[in-house]
């Protein structure tokens, strides 16, 4: 039995144990998958943010190259008008519908081997001849260079951007360009903001802190979000150039005259031509250039975050799982002691009932029976059954008050009570047991104890289970029996401590904790055979709790003490109980 009892116990708990190596190694595969999963991520992350960044570029790179385009007269204006004519036109019209693009505008116009500019005003829409703007420079002398059909200038680092729209001679060669510097600062208001959080946002919100500087300067800030950001250099996760001049000047087809016959101004297509995009032949100009870097630190660290949230998830439900088994086998190992302590309570109930009814029915037989036929055998049987009556009245009143309990009437009506008066209270109820048991009772109340406010039956009913306890266990090997109340401070103010002693065999240490748990019953109550259905404690500590105080035990192997401390009234009460009852 006991090999079994073993063997039941250490399953569950060896389930556990193979439950939570399994866990281990589930979690080794999880964390290498989620490893692997992490990588493929990173890698999708880094190609969704590839493509983002051309969206971003092909889209600015469109809008501009739209509003570049819508400042292109038709060829037969060109014609009719003359290039300046044609352009101021179609400038004033612009500005009427279209928003400030560009800063400055300008028209070159190759003269045998130099390039004269005339610049727009922006107010009016007139050209003006006049000098070379001090940092376009590099773009009168490229211009030179392109027009006399050689290669052109590398582009130099600090040149601004300008949009270079070509129109070509009867010879092919570039003969005049239209020249259209965009405004950073139109830029940076209104343009990029929208671009961005369209391309690169979620929900209107950008994901990425983004910074536009010079390609040829990175220090030069162009533009950055959020303004207050510190500066991405080489923590960026991707870059971009943000002009792409294939993007906006697009290749078109010039139309020459019949052979033989000399270039009409009226045959050109416009600005724009053939060949290459402007600016290709000397180099890519500096422009801008798009850095981003994640709002999570970078792709690395939000994959790395990713996998760290993924992990503690799945930690977090390994060890809910572990948790959750190993509740369940304590409550089903609780619910199985609480079912085979129930069985011994109805066992233990069966047996105080089947003894005072088996006596009861014998004496009612016998005086039935005339076998009493003496008065002092009729008085003998007749106390005999008021005797076991008492007993089988105390033992129903006991599992009665045990179920009020249970349903949460522990007390009625509370009252002052004097202390003295409930301990004579519960030594009277005990007195057919003390005498039975031949014990010596030692009592010592002290002087002049506040009063308490109870419920005198219930208390008395507790401290009347507290001595029965102490006769049932510690009557048999001293019959003595110790009852002793004194006033203590506590932290709550004044307080009484009662204290029942026997000098028994006291309680074992593994027991002591389980002592006041209904149907609990020690080894040495089922060793002994001693009458008893467990709840006589549990009482006890439920009558004292409902009461404001506490109960414990303390136990030698020579000496136990149950000892019950209750709050006293308060010292006005107790002025106010004195005048009354005075």
């Amino acid at each position: 039995m006991d090999m079994e009892k073993r063997w039941n116990g250490g399953l569950p708990w060896a389930s556990v144990a193979v439950l939570t190596a399994l866990c281990g190694f589930l979690a080794v595969l999880q964390y290498r998958w989620i490893g692997e999963i992490s990588g493929a991520e990173r890698r999708q992350l880094q190609e969704a943010l590839s493509d983002r960044l051309e969206d971003v570029r092909r889209d600015f790179s469109q809008q501009l190259s739209n509003a570049s385009r819508a400042l292109q007269p038709a060829p037969a204006e060109v014609d009719r008008l003359g290039s300046e004519g044609a352009f101021t036109a179609q400038y004033l019209q612009w500005k009427t519908r279209s928003e400030p693009w560009f800063r400055r505008i300008g028209l070159a116009v190759r003269r045998g081997d130099e390039v004269g500019f005339h610049g727009l005003n922006l107010e009016t829409g007139q050209f003006s001849t006049a000098p070379w703007p001090s940092e376009w420079t590099g773009i009168e002398s490229r211009l030179e260079r392109r027009g006399r059909g050689e290669p052109g200038a590398f582009f130099q680092e600090e040149e601004p951007i300008v949009l270079e729209l070509p129109q070509f001679g009867p010879e092919g060669r570039e003969q005049e360009w239209l020249l259209l510097e965009p405004d950073p600062g139109f830029l940076q208001r209104r343009v990029l903001p929208d671009l961005l959080a369209r391309d690169l946002g979620s929900n209107g919100k950008l994901e990425y802190v983004v910074e536009v500087v010079s390609s040829g300067n990175p220090s030069a800030v162009i533009y950055r979000s959020p303004a207050n950001g510190s500066p991405i250099a080489e923590s960026a996760d991707g870059s971009i150039p943000l002009f792409d001049p294939r993007l906006l000047n697009p290749p078109r087809q010039a139309r020459k005259g019949p052979p033989g016959e000399p270039f009409r101004r009226g045959g050109r297509p416009g600005f724009g031509g053939p060949g290459p995009p402007p600016g290709l032949p000397g180099g890519v100009p500096a422009g801008w250039l798009l850095r981003v870097r994640h709002q999570a630190g970078s792709l690395e660290a939000l994959v790395a975050q990713t996998r760290r949230r993924d992990l503690a998830v799945s930690a977090g439900i390994l060890i809910l799982i572990l948790i959750t088994v190993s509740l369940l086998i304590h409550l089903s190992r609780r619910a199985q002691q609480l079912a085979e302590l129930q069985i011994n309570f109805v066992a233990g109930v069966s047996h105080e009932l089947r003894t005072p009814l088996t006596v009861i029915r014998t004496a009612a037989y016998n005086l039935r029976g005339k076998l009493a036929q003496q008065p002092r055998q009729v008085e003998q049987y007749s106390h005999l059954i008021q005797q076991e009556s008492e007993k089988l009245g105390a033992l129903v009143e006991q599992i009665l008050r045990f179920a009020r309990a249970k349903a949460g009437y522990v007390i009625h009506r509370r009252e002052p009570v004097s202390l003295e008066s409930l301990i004579d209270r519960s030594i009277q109820m005990s007195g057919a047991g003390l005498d039975a048991a031949n014990v010596v009772l030692e009592k010592k109340v002290e002087p002049g104890l506040p009063t308490v406010f109870a419920d005198e039956e219930a208390l008395s009913s507790a401290l009347h289970n507290l001595l029965e306890n102490a006769i049932k266990y510690g009557a048999a090997t001293t019959p003595w029996i110790g009852i002793f109340a004194s006033a203590v401070s506590g932290e709550t103010g004044a307080a009484i401590e009662i204290s029942v002693v026997d000098r028994g065999p006291g309680i074992a240490r593994d027991e002591q904790k389980r002592i006041f748990d209904p149907f609990f019953r020690g080894k040495r109550a089922l060793t002994d055979q001693v009458h008893g259905t467990g709840l006589g404690l549990d009482l006890a500590r439920r009558i004292v709790e409902a009461h404001g105080g506490t109960i414990r035990v303390e136990s030698t192997p020579k000496e136990t003490a149950f000892i019950v401390r209750l709050p006293a009234l308060a010292a006005e009460r107790q002025d106010a109980i004195a005048h009354l009852t005075g």
